[in-house]
């Protein structure tokens, strides 16, 4: 019987983790089972006593469970995400080229739309940090992930702008979504995801994550937008 391993992962790296793990599956016969989470229900969960085999987080989370006891406090580099800018199909297309465009994209806006995960804790961050904070809070809604948000979008009637990791909003892209590109340069942040193992990795689970910082991985994730 092959060896099942249980991944849990943030949802943001899942366009490229997804072929990545079919790869390694075909070539080793492992079975690796995968849930997507937002950061804090991963938290959460791991917290409760939910048990997995790899966990792939950004930094910060996996410092914590190193500190508990959950999770190594090293690991594997998946690569790093930045922030994109979305619409519905056939919606006001904003304009976000420069940093004076994409603040008056907000103030113009009807509705503002975030997770409460990495990229939502930065887009109120930066709303703070560009002044605009008090004139866009009540037209914000934050939801737990993105499947939300991008229904939120999807289902929109007026000048909705939400926000995502650049890979799902791309992912989702054509199915009543329109990705209109990442926030200007000056304004971009980036979320970095590692791979660590757990207390209950065996043999399979440390082989995925070799496999993970192979050149043929490394390729899969550029190409669906993990630098």
């Amino acid at each position: 019987m092959a060896a099942k391993v249980k991944v849990l992962s943030a949802g943001a790296v899942k366009p490229g983790v997804v072929p990545v793990v079919a790869a390694f599956e075909r070539d080793t016969g492992y079975d690796i089972a995968i849930e997507f989470a937002t950061a804090p229900d991963i938290r959460k969960r791991l917290g409760g006593g939910e048990s997995a085999d790899v966990v792939i987080a950004p930094p910060d989370l996996l410092d914590e469970l190193a500190k508990s006891g959950s999770a190594a406090a090293e690991g594997v580099m998946v690569g790093r995400i930045g922030v994109g800018v979305m619409v519905r199909d056939g919606g006001p297309v904003p304009r976000i080229a420069t940093v004076d465009e994409f603040k008056q994209a907000l103030l113009n806006s009807q509705s503002i739309v975030f997770n409460q995960a990495s990229t939502g804790l930065y887009i109120d961050s930066l709303f703070k940090r560009l002044g605009i904070a008090a004139e866009t809070e009540a037209k914000i809604t934050r939801y737990a992930d993105f499947a939300a948000v991008r229904d939120h979008v999807v289902n929109g009637h007026g000048s909705e702008i939400g926000f995502g990791a650049t890979t799902v909003i791309i992912e989702n892209a054509g199915q009543g979504l329109r990705y209109i590109g990442p926030l200007p340069a000056e304004l971009q942040n980036y979320t970095t995801y590692t791979a660590a193992p757990t207390a209950n990795a065996g043999y399979a689970a440390r082989a995925l994550l070799r496999y993970l910082a192979t050149p043929a991985a490394t390729a899969i994730f550029t190409a669906a937008g993990i630098q």
